[in-house]
């Protein structure tokens, strides 16, 4: 991804923003990790199951008529697990000690998500205009021409007559 750097960098104003914070990490909608910054767990487990949390709480937010999904908020004993939606096809999850207050939980992740959205929709078109440059430029290469074949007449493989090989068809 070519928003890597800044998504990282977002990722650490964030982490240094809310001191209880214990990880950050930024996925695909699909669950694939695209920059994180979780030491302590496992970045690419924790990715796709935010993309299966994802799955239901989108379904859930349709369900029962809430709109497009924003936000998710899980408290455990230990801590919180936020995501908020990034742009069109990524989201921010962040992992917070129980101590965390969770109003500056949300505001700042709020803000972040908005940015690492920006972030990774213009790298995603960025990609996408350089892959339709590439396959608008024409490749040089050098074609043959098949051989012409031509159709050649069969002679019946038993001593038949030619009269005898007719089909049904030319009756």
């Amino acid at each position: 991804m070519d928003a890597e750097p800044e998504v990282l960098d977002e990722l650490r104003r964030l982490r240094s923003r809310i001191p209880q914070l214990t990880g950050a990490l930024v996925a695909s909608v699909d669950g694939l990790v695209l920059a994180q910054d979780a030491p302590g767990v496992e970045p690419e487990g924790v990715a796709a199951l935010t993309a299966a949390a994802l799955g239901v709480a989108m379904r859930l937010a349709d369900a029962t008529g809430q709109g497009d999904f924003r936000e998710l908020l899980v408290r455990g004993i230990h801590g919180y697990v936020a995501t908020y939606a990034a742009g069109r096809s990524a989201v921010l999850t962040l992992l917070a000690q129980d101590r965390v207050n969770v109003g500056r939980l949300h505001l700042e992740g709020r803000r972040a998500s908005t940015r690492i959205g920006e972030l990774v929709d213009e790298a995603a078109l960025r990609a996408g205009a350089a892959q339709s440059r590439a396959a608008r430029v024409p490749t040089r290469t050098t074609t043959r021409s098949a051989p012409t074949r031509t159709r050649t007449a069969r002679t019946p493989a038993s001593p038949r007559s030619a009269a005898d090989a007719r089909t049904t068809t030319e009756s």
